[in-house]
């Protein structure tokens, strides 16, 4: 786990003459779950996606932990993110789409299947551990997209509005789970809404 730190962190699209991201500090602190809220076009998402390294920092940094992460590419910044839309693989299970990134990352196979099994448990998804994506609900992919990033057990879970393709019973449920699932795991959260 770690603490998160935008120090005067700044993006500028190109063409633009108006920053979306204007010289942000903030700090989250190690294990603080934050929500950041506001009008679409606010620059939420873009701080979020600066934080993965999905988008460029013109100026200003970083940091995670002690460690500034500006110009460091997404796959070495140790956080993991989940989308709104789930990206799951259709062609593979839940347990092979909650593991793929550590087989990428060459854990062996035993070492992935207690993560997927502990994040499953944690997640109530052991009964569809073989079933594909088109067979589960809304709220089960969003979930499987949940157990993938947790299996990697990051330093910073990124949330861009994970919810937003949910019913507004399911939203508040899934919330629910989120913020339970982030006490017990302790790790640093930034959740866009």
């Amino acid at each position: 786990m770690a603490s998160v730190t935008f120090d005067q962190a700044t993006r500028l699209y190109p063409g633009s003459t108006r920053p979306a991201v204007d010289a942000l500090n903030l700090e989250v602190a190690d294990g603080e779950f934050l929500v950041l809220v506001g009008p679409s076009g606010c620059g939420k998402s873009t701080s979020l996606r600066m934080l993965a390294g999905l988008e460029e920092v013109n100026s200003g940094r970083i940091l995670i932990g002690d460690r500034d992460v500006t110009d460091i590419p997404p796959k070495d910044r140790d956080i993991a993110m989940v989308f709104q839309n789930y990206a799951l693989y259709p062609h593979m299970t839940v347990a092979e789409n909650m593991g793929f990134a550590l087989k990428i990352a060459g854990v062996n196979k035993d070492e992935r299947a207690t993560r997927v099994l502990e994040a499953a448990k944690l997640l109530d998804l052991e009964p569809y551990l073989n079933r594909k994506p088109k067979a589960l609900s809304g709220g089960q992919r969003q979930r499987v997209a949940m157990g993938r990033a947790i299996v990697r057990q990051p330093q910073v879970f990124l949330m861009d509005e994970p919810l937003s393709n949910l019913d507004a019973k399911l939203r508040v449920q899934t919330r629910t789970q989120i913020a339970s699932l982030q006490r017990r795991l302790g790790v640093t959260t930034v959740y866009v809404t």
